[in-house]
């Protein structure tokens, strides 16, 4: 039908409505989750997005009428007043459940708003500015009370004394040093002066002790009434947060052993790590489904909060993937993506195409299931994802990448996802990838180093009884290499009766191999440029091809020729 309507008007059998997005709902900055427990905050440019924890869903948007970036935001410790700060300098309070601006008023900042802090008690709230002042705010009455004067730089931590009645705030700026402020005087009445970078997090154990992190790769506990270091926590990565175990509870699992001060690191390796303060020793490190690296990385942590009332940490990393663990066990329980940056790939997954598994500009593979909008991320390459194909069942899918590997995984009955076999042997990036079409028998790659490459499946994988025993990704080797073009392969096919394969290249040429022994089979010219896609027909014996060249050919497969 398409070829008769191309030769007359065009006439399309039927059109297509959006039915589901899977948009970006965060994109950095801090994030935060309701007391409640049900709901999260997350910047997203412009927007504020309310997502609904349970199923990780868009319940609505904040938007700024002013079209500026948020800077920074902060719910006051009731959910009952959300406050946020933009680049036009302006404070915005909302009636956030009803998506409602309730005032706006000037933030007396000359520069934005970095950090914002609410005290215990839903009253004052402090402003920390890109114009190294803070500002105090009565909520209630609607005035500012204090105006601090004397940080260095970019304020970006402010935290009130949990105990209101000692009216103290703290706060840190670019010269590393924790400020104690004296609301009755206005005045900073002491410096806490231990880190050598910056003060990433402060968090209160009890009046008198207060345990603060850096990027100096420690953690400093302090004796507020000397106002003295107590103890310094080498921690041996840069720190974004320290978050403190409650005393009630059952951590053993953790590695909690007696009484005492506990708390959770987040850094720039990606894991987390629980400390005990009497001793400065690491206790537990989290177990990882990834090699650990010194340097930072897409994994590395940027936050890490503890929810009470889910009885869950919280962690957000560089690559806006935002993950809640069991706080007993550190055990994961779900996971959300805020952002997808590129995407180069996507394929449809699981039974009745439950799934979908997306390769973006990243080593990790995300899958997500579209009832839910629940996301499994899949570590195991090292380098950007570049292509994907689904075996036809949907439970096995292959992955190649620019680590010179392709990774073959598993989705079992309960929909978790494993890798269960890793391909190495290319000399390049492996940029194409397609799977066999009747049995899950062979897998074909194409790469930058020109090569097509075979590779049989072995029943170990495919049989559901052995795969649920392998523990470690089997080993593939290649079952037959063939240079197959003089120029970069950009896409590979297997034929629906898994005989032929055909490659289409840089070289502005398709070609048709044998499956067998990979064989040349002919030659389809006639692009003037390189050639991006080749697909069999499900039905005829014709081949198609796209290409830069603006067109896309029809080709016979019995003599090679271009049909339209």
């Amino acid at each position: 039908s398409g070829l008769t309507a191309a030769r007359g008007s065009l006439s399309f059998p039927c059109s297509f409505a959006v039915w589901r997005r899977l948009e970006p709902c965060y994109r950095g900055g801090r994030v935060q989750v309701s007391r409640d427990g049900r709901f999260m905050l997350c910047p997203c440019g412009t927007k504020l997005n309310v997502i609904d924890v349970e199923t990780g869903a868009l319940n609505h948007s904040l938007q700024q009428e002013d079209d500026e970036d948020i800077t920074s935001f902060i719910l006051s410790p009731d959910d009952e007043i959300l406050v946020t700060g933009s680049r036009a300098l302006l404070l915005k309070q909302w009636n956030w459940r009803e998506n409602k601006c309730v005032r706006t008023w000037k933030a007396v900042h000359i520069a934005p708003v970095a950090s914002m802090a609410f005290d215990s008690t839903s009253t004052l709230l402090a402003t920390g500015g890109c114009d190294s002042t803070i500002k105090i705010w009565d909520v209630v009455k609607q005035y500012c009370t204090h105006n601090l004067k004397g940080s260095s730089g970019v304020v970006h931590l402010v935290e009130f004394h949990p105990d209101i009645s000692r009216l103290q705030l703290f706060s840190s700026s670019i010269d590393y040093k924790i400020r104690i402020w004296d609301l009755n005087s206005s005045k900073c009445v002491a410096t806490l002066d231990g880190h050598f970078s910056a003060v990433t997090s402060l968090a209160f154990a009890d009046g008198n002790t207060l345990v603060s992190s850096g990027r100096d790769k420690i953690c400093m506990v302090w004796d507020l009434k000397t106002r003295k270091s107590k103890r310094t926590v080498p921690v041996y990565e840069s720190v974004e947060a320290a978050v403190l175990l409650p005393e009630k509870g059952d951590f053993s699992q953790l590695g909690v052993k007696k009484q005492g001060l506990h708390f959770v690191t987040a850094g720039s390796k990606g894991i987390l790590k629980v400390w005990e303060v009497a001793t400065a020793a690491c206790v537990h490190t989290q177990p990882v489904p990834f090699e650990l690296k010194e340097e930072a990385s897409e994994r590395s942590l940027t936050q890490c909060t503890f929810v009470p009332a889910r009885n869950e940490i919280v962690t957000v990393s560089v690559e806006h993937n935002i993950v809640f663990y069991d706080a007993q066990t550190l055990q994961l329980r779900k996971q959300l993506a805020g952002y997808n940056d590129e995407v180069l790939d996507v394929k449809f997954l699981g039974p009745g195409d439950s799934h979908i598994v997306v390769a973006t500009n990243s080593p990790q593979l995300k899958v997500f299931e579209l009832a839910t909008s629940h996301c499994q991320i899949l570590y195991g390459h090292t380098e950007t994802i570049l292509a994907l194909d689904v075996f036809r069942k949907g439970l096995m899918f292959v992955s190649c990448a620019k680590d010179k590997s392709l990774r073959v995984w598993r989705m079992s009955r309960d929909g978790s996802v494993s890798c269960v076999a890793q391909g190495l042997g290319h000399a390049h990036g492996v940029g194409a990838v397609s799977c066999s079409r009747l049995k899950e028998s062979f897998v074909v790659t194409s790469s930058q180093d020109c090569t097509i490459k075979i590779w049989n499946i072995p029943e170990s994988i495919t049989s559901k009884a052995k795969a649920a025993l392998i523990s470690s990704p089997e080993t593939l080797r290649a079952k037959v290499t063939e240079r197959g073009h003089d120029k970069d392969i950009n896409s590979v096919a297997v034929s629906p009766n898994d005989r032929l394969i055909a490659t289409g290249s840089q070289d502005r040429l398709a070609k048709l191999w044998s499956c067998s022994d990979c064989s040349l089979l002919g030659v389809f010219t006639g692009h003037k440029r390189g050639i991006w896609c080749v697909q069999f027909s499900p039905v005829d014996q014709i081949l198609a091809t796209s290409s830069a060249d603006g067109t896309l050919k029809l080709w016979g497969l019995r003599d090679f020729s271009c049909l339209k």
